[in-house]
């Protein structure tokens, strides 16, 4: 099983490259991916406004996942998985971090904006479905939304 830590914020680049391999298992073409490069780009300010957390084995980063806070409201910001460590349950053991991470902070609830392509996953962790969401990177384009009740 993949050890979980915070990651530095040296490794910015190499994690944001991970959001967009793991975007792309869902069959997006390069200008949809380009579209959603600085969504998927981690700055500095990642680490000073977020509760950031890594599954690696050895030296390879195989997840990240990024909790938001907002009163008792925790948004799950980014889960993405390399392509090649998909279905290892490296996805189900940062949601449970992601999970923890929430109740330590005192939320009640986490929202998640959800990939399509995603969804189910989030279903199969309790995740329920609260409406739909208007994407910030494609205008015209909907993603679900669900929530997961904690405590």
């Amino acid at each position: 099983m993949p050890a979980l830590h915070v990651p530095q914020p040296e490794q910015a680049a190499a994690l944001s490259d991970l959001c967009l391999r793991s975007k792309a298992v869902w069959g997006y073409d390069a200008a949809f991916l380009e579209a959603c490069r600085p969504a998927l780009t981690l700055t500095a300010e990642d680490w000073k406004d977020s509760d950031l957390q890594i599954a690696v084995d050895g030296d390879r980063i195989l997840g990240l996942a990024q909790v938001r806070f907002d009163g008792r409201v925790a948004e799950l910001d980014k889960l993405f998985i390399d392509p090649d460590a998909r279905s290892a349950g490296v996805g189900r053991r940062l949601f449970g971090w992601c999970v923890e991470a929430a109740l330590n902070r005192g939320a009640t609830v986490m929202a998640i904006d959800a990939d399509p392509g995603a969804a189910d996953f989030y279903r199969r962790m309790g995740a329920v479905d609260d409406g739909v969401i208007a994407s910030t990177v494609i205008p015209g384009r909907f993603l679900p939304r669900l929530k997961l009740e904690l405590g």
